[in-house]
């Protein structure tokens, strides 16, 4: 009698059948890697700092009836307004510029995934301004009486909303120019120069003039400073949004999907 064995090899499972990492992992990780490089941990300082400042101005040098609540929150939300899309552009470009996209693609190599999971990240971070925002203000408001300040609480309850959206449309506009553009100078040029360019022509050329009111975000989005906004303000920002941030987005979504890591 004979006997004969054979070779278990181990049964091996492929990548494809792993289970993918949860979009609540990949959005914390996006989070955290905000703040990992060393432009991105000083900006966000610097937007602190600035937010700091604004309620430092008022406080010091606004007309008494301005030093409101209204007053400090509006006004400190500029700073995060100018400077948290070129966070959103960061945390797209970087991936190249320091070519971590290698590392990034091959632990989670659905490209979708990683790109919603840096958008979820960009809203959550411009909610997370706001609503420090919110509370540096209020502690501004309770310093203003003591400096002759109005200190009005009274908030439009439209205010808080339109700001937020306001916040979130600027990041995701800076998270499309950067998957647009994948280069970090680049990207933060474009994004401030080209709307600004926009404006000059649609506010010095008449034949451009209807069409910057629809097209020009600069322009719609002032309306979401004020309270109860009409249904045309809303189409206007909503026409300006699809042109300045879905459309950027969605082509910059799909050469991110293509393009080669090196």
């Amino acid at each position: 009698m004979t006997a004969t064995t054979s070779d278990v090899m181990p049964a091996t499972v492929p990548a494809s059948a792993a289970a993918p990492v949860p979009m609540a992992r990949l959005t914390f990780v996006e989070l955290r890697k905000l703040a990992d490089t060393r432009a991105g941990m000083w900006l966000l300082i610097v937007i602190g700092l600035a937010t700091v400042a604004t309620s430092a101005i008022l406080l010091g040098w606004a007309e008494d009836s301005e030093i409101t609540f209204a007053g400090l929150y509006g006004f400190g939300l500029l700073p995060s307004a100018v400077l948290l899309p070129v966070l959103g552009i960061l945390s797209v470009t970087s991936e190249w510029s320091q070519r971590t996209a290698l590392a990034t693609f091959t632990l989670v190599p659905a490209r979708a995934r990683v790109l919603l999971a840096k958008v979820a990240a960009g809203v959550l971070i411009a909610i997370a301004a706001t609503a420090a925002t919110a509370l540096l203000a209020a502690v501004a408001n309770l310093i203003a009486p003591a400096v002759g300040g109005d200190g009005s609480w009274s908030l439009d309850p439209s205010m808080v909303w339109q700001s937020l959206l306001m916040q979130v449309i600027f990041v995701l506009m800076g998270i499309a120019f950067g998957a647009l553009l994948l280069n970090t100078p680049l990207a933060i040029v474009i994004f401030f120069a080209l709307p600004t360019v926009w404006s000059i022509l649609g506010g010095s050329i008449r034949v451009l003039a209807d069409a910057s009111e629809w097209l020009d975000l600069n322009v719609t989005s002032q309306a979401m400073a004020e309270p109860d906004m009409t249904s045309g303000e809303w189409a206007r920002v909503a026409v300006s949004a699809a042109v300045w941030v879905v459309l950027p987005l969605v082509l910059g979504a799909i050469r991110v999907l293509r393009r080669e890591v090196s």
